[in-house]
């Protein structure tokens, strides 16, 4: 689905949802005590990258550098996983592309399976803070800057699956620079912060005009990070595009006279017999230096 609108402030109809937000909260506490009666304690260490928000945050490509910085394999869910992405997913696609052993599927399975290798190298988890099936060795939540907490409300009133205060509980914060800090965007103390920069890279001349699409959390930011737009158009989170939607497309770049362009995360949904005609910007995440000091430390 795409960002619920009143995610980003407080609102009439954020406000309204509040009490149902308190009934999803309670019952997702039931449920985390119950699960995490057994937890898994892997031989190998586990890094769980994740985040409190409700998607869009920039996660997957703060996955990927420490992916290949290890040398470790990822194991994710594979989020609505379709024909078109071999049926492991967008993010697990993505992550794939650049050489990393990705295992999609039950990530308690999985990681019994890599204990069973004869390797100590880490096992980066995808998601899953709110899991407590498997314990982790090294927690790290991800925010982006310009989305802070939104509105600092519970899912559904706002993107916040936990409580902000939960932050705290982290090993480390990953925040993503923007150009627009969020007001009132306060870190919990005692927590090491370290900082990092989103590199998009088009693959065409700055010149070139675009027409961009995106189905991801927050289109906005990707948007944004592009020179020369002449038309934006935005989806649902992980949406498969339908041959209409293709067509709609490529008949507005063609009436703009302008190029096609998505995010990678988008790229890999598309029918294959257009991802030569439809290109992807890159994302790259930079984290500073700090941050590979702090893992390193922390997992000796």
């Amino acid at each position: 689905m795409k960002t619920p609108w009143w995610f980003l402030s407080k609102n009439p109809v954020s406000l309204l949802l509040v009490p149902v937000s308190w009934v999803y909260y309670g019952v997702g506490r039931v449920v985390y005590f119950m699960r995490s009666l057994h937890p898994l304690k892997s031989r190998r260490p586990i890094i769980c990258v994740g985040n409190i928000l409700a998607g869009g945050v920039g996660k997957t490509p703060v996955v990927r550098a420490i992916a290949n910085r290890y040398g470790a394999p990822v194991v994710m869910r594979g989020y609505k996983k379709s024909s078109k992405t071999g049926n492991i997913g967008d993010e697990a696609t993505m992550l794939a592309r650049t050489g990393l052993a990705v295992h999609v599927g039950d990530r308690k399975s999985n990681i019994s399976i890599l204990n069973r290798q004869d390797d100590d190298t880490p096992i980066v988890m995808d998601d899953g803070l709110q899991n407590p099936t498997i314990k982790k060795n090294v927690s790290i939540i991800v925010f982006d800057e310009g989305l802070g907490y939104g509105n600092g409300l519970m899912l559904p009133a706002g993107p916040l699956r936990q409580p902000k205060r939960m932050a705290r509980h982290a090993d480390a914060i990953v925040v993503i620079k923007n150009k627009k800090p969020k007001r009132n965007f306060v870190l919990p103390a005692g927590v090491p912060v370290f900082y990092a920069k989103n590199q998009t890279t088009s693959p065409y001349d700055e010149n070139e005009k675009l027409v961009a699409f995106a189905g991801i959390g927050y289109p906005k930011k990707f948007f944004n990070s592009l020179k020369n737009v002449v038309a934006r158009r935005s989806f649902p989170d992980h949406y498969q595009y339908t041959g209409e939607d293709l067509e709609r497309l490529i008949a507005l770049a063609d009436k703009k006279k302008a190029k096609l362009i998505t995010t990678e995360k988008d790229w890999v949904r598309l029918p294959v017999e257009l991802q030569d005609q439809i290109r992807y910007a890159r994302l790259e995440t930079v984290i500073d230096y700090s941050f590979w000091v702090w893992l390193k430390e922390k997992l000796n």
